[in-house]
C-alpha cells in the first residue's frame, strides 16, 4: 500500500479519531501484524501534540496458549499492578487508539467456556475503574489487515496479496482514500442530521420486522437521543470513536423488549464465530436463544452478568452502506456491525441520555440504561427489514422500508 495513503489513514486517526490535544498522553493497543504502521501512527500522534505515545502489543497465538494452558483462575485474574495501571488511567486519561487485526478464528480449539468466564472475570475487576472514565476520555477503534485475517477474506490471492487487498478494503470503508479529513467532515454532518430527525420524532419504540421471522418490538427510554459520528468527552474533546462507522444508535428502556430477532451475519466473539442464531426476548430479557455453530458460548454471553441478557444499543445501519456494498463479510464487528442493522447485548451508553453531563452514570442508568460488563453487537440488517417509530401517541413513523432509510 502506498506509504502517504497511510501516513494519511495515520492523520485520520490521530487527529478525527481521538483528536490528540496538545500534551495527551496516547496508548495505542495493536496486535503485531503491522509494526510499520503503528509506528507511524505514534509519529502522527507526536505530531497531533501528544505528550507520550505508549503500544502495548500483543498477540493473538500467545493468547490462544494462554488459555489452553493456564489454569482458569489464573487466566481470568487481574493483577494487582493491572489495577494500578488501570486507577493510572482513572488519573491520567490517556486518548485510547484500538487497532484490531486479529484472526477471526484465531482461538479455534479453546472451550468457549474457558474464554467467557476469563472474560467475564477480568471485565468485573476493570468494570469500576472503566466506570470512573466512562465519557472522559477520547478512544477510537481502527483496523490493520492481519496476515492470518487477509487470507480468510481472500483465499484465491497469495499472502501478500490478499494483505492488500485488505488494506484496500479497509481504507475505502473507513473513507480514508480521498481527502479523509473532509469526507469525515461531510459524513458526520450527514449522520447528525438523521440523529436531529429521529430525536424530533420523540419515539417510544422500534418495531422491526423481516421475512426471516424477526418480529421485535424495542422500548424507547423517554429521555434518550439518538447519536453517531463524532462524540464529545464531557470536558468538550471531539473524537469519533469508531472508524468506520455507518450507525446511528441509541439505548434502549432495559426491559423493554418483546419477541424475537434473526442473526444476519456471524458474530465473531473472542476469535470465534458464533453464526445462524436468534435471540428470544421476553420483558427485556433474552429468555431462548439457537445458534447453529457456538450456541455454547452465545448462552455463556447472555449468562455474563445480570445485565448480559438484555439489550444495551439499537443501531440504524442502511442495507446500502459503503461497507455493504463492497459484499465482503469481514468477520470483524468494527466492520460488519457498520454494514447492517444491529443491536447489542449489555452495557448501555450514558451519553444517549439528554443532559448526561449534568448526571452521574448511576443517574443514568437509574431512567433505563442498562449496566453490564459486556457489550455485544450482532446483526440483524436484511434486505427486506422495516423498522417502524411508535410515537407517544401510537401512531407510526416509518424509519426503515425495504433495508434502508425511509426518511
Amino acid at each position: 500500500m502506498d506509504k502517504k495513503i497511510l501516513e494519511s489513514y495515520a492523520e485520520l486517526i490521530a487527529r478525527m479519531g481521538v483528536n490528540v490535544q496538545k500534551g495527551q498522553d496516547v496508548v495505542i493497543e495493536a496486535e503485531l501484524d503491522q509494526p510499520d504502521f503503528v509506528t507511524a501512527l505514534a509519529g502522527a500522534c507526536y505530531r497531533a501534540g501528544a505528550r507520550q505515545v505508549r503500544v502495548d502489543w500483543a498477540y493473538q497465538p500467545l493468547t490462544r496458549l494462554d488459555a489452553l494452558c493456564q489454569p482458569p483462575e489464573v487466566l481470568g485474574s487481574t493483577a494487582d499492578w493491572e489495577k494500578a495501571r488501570l486507577e493510572h488511567f482513572v488519573q491520567t486519561l490517556p486518548c485510547r487508539i484500538y487497532l484490531l487485526s486479529e484472526d477471526p478464528d484465531g482461538l479455534h480449539g479453546v472451550d468457549p467456556g474457558v474464554i467467557a468466564s476469563a472474560a467475564q472475570s477480568r471485565r468485573r475487576a476493570a468494570k469500576p475503574y472503566r466506570d470512573r472514565m466512562e465519557n472522559r476520555y477520547a478512544w477510537c477503534i481502527a483496523a490493520v489487515p492481519g496476515r492470518a485475517w487477509a487470507e480468510k477474506l481472500f483465499p484465491n490471492l497469495s499472502a501478500a496479496d490478499a494483505e492488500e487487498a485488505l488494506w484496500r478494503a479497509i481504507l475505502s470503508a473507513s473513507r480514508a482514500l480521498d481527502n479523509p479529513m473532509a469526507a469525515w467532515q461531510a459524513h458526520n454532518r450527514d449522520l447528525k442530521a438523521r440523529c436531529g430527525h429521529l430525536n424530533s420524532l420523540q419515539l417510544r419504540s422500534l418495531r422491526y420486522r423481516a421475512a426471516n421471522g424477526t418480529d421485535l418490538t424495542v422500548g424507547m427510554i423517554p429521555d434518550a437521543q439518538f447519536c453517531g459520528g463524532e462524540e464529545a468527552t464531557l470536558g468538550g474533546q471531539r473524537f469519533n470513536p469508531n472508524i468506520p462507522s455507518e450507525e446511528v444508535f441509541i439505548s434502549p428502556m432495559r426491559g423493554e423488549a418483546e419477541g424475537i430477532v434473526f442473526s444476519s451475519m456471524p458474530l465473531s466473539y473472542q476469535g470465534q464465530l458464533i453464526e445462524d442464531f436468534s435471540i428470544r426476548f421476553e420483558h427485556g430479557r433474552a429468555v431462548e436463544v439457537h445458534a447453529a455453530k457456538n450456541e455454547e458460548l452465545l448462552l455463556k454471553l447472555i449468562a455474563m452478568d445480570e445485565g448480559a441478557a438484555y439489550l444495551g444499543e439499537c443501531a440504524l445501519v442502511p442495507y446500502d452502506s459503503p461497507i455493504r456494498a463492497q459484499e465482503l463479510l469481514y468477520c470483524n464487528t468494527l466492520f460488519d456491525e457498520n454494514a447492517a442493522c444491529h443491536l447489542a447485548l449489555g452495557m448501555g451508553f450514558a451519553d444517549t441520555i439528554r443532559g448526561f453531563e449534568e448526571l452521574t452514570l448511576d443517574e443514568c442508568r437509574a431512567k433505563g440504561v442498562n449496566d453490564s460488563v459486556l457489550h455485544e453487537d450482532f446483526m440483524i440488517g436484511t434486505r427486506d427489514l422495516n423498522i417502524d417509530g411508535i410515537l407517544a401517541d401510537g401512531s407510526v413513523a416509518p424509519v426503515f422500508r425495504a433495508g434502508n432509510w425511509a426518511f
